[in-house]
């Protein structure tokens, strides 16, 4: 019981969020929002949109999963969560569409959204996908 209370506390600690690795597609790391850890009643339309986006970007639909990311970076700027929360999911949300725009071949619109993504919340997995797009640019 004891191990299973600190399991919820440490996932709500994360923000309710993880990383998944996509590693077929040049190794760049995309978010989701863990829904397990939110009752049903208080999903959020952001929430959808968001985990769509990356699962677009896995499905190598990367104009939806651009429009999707972009739809949960514009719903999260009027959700009621906490600002520190929301700058890190518009961060996570950034970097999952500048995935989707790298992906296909959108590499300006791709860098613009990591470099973005670095200054409004730096995390590993956000700087991850900066670095490794200028790898892959040779920048």
């Amino acid at each position: 019981m004891f191990s299973t209370l600190m399991k919820r506390v440490a996932l709500s600690s994360l923000l309710t969020c993880s990383a998944m690795a996509v590693a077929d597609q040049g190794d760049y790391k995309l978010m989701v929002i863990d829904q397990s850890t939110t009752l049903a009643e208080q999903s959020n339309q952001y929430e959808l949109a968001f985990n769509q986006c990356a699962l677009s970007v896995k499905e190598k639909d990367f104009a939806a999963a651009e429009a999707l990311c972009s739809k949960a970076i514009n719903l999260l700027t009027t959700s009621k969560v906490p600002g520190h929360k929301r700058r890190e999911l518009t961060s996570f949300a950034l970097s999952n569409r500048g995935v989707a725009r790298i992906m296909s071949e959108n590499e300006t619109a791709a860098l613009s959204d990591f470099y973005e993504a670095v200054q409004i919340s730096s995390n590993d997995l956000v700087e991850h996908n900066l670095t490794r797009a200028k790898q892959n640019l040779a920048l």
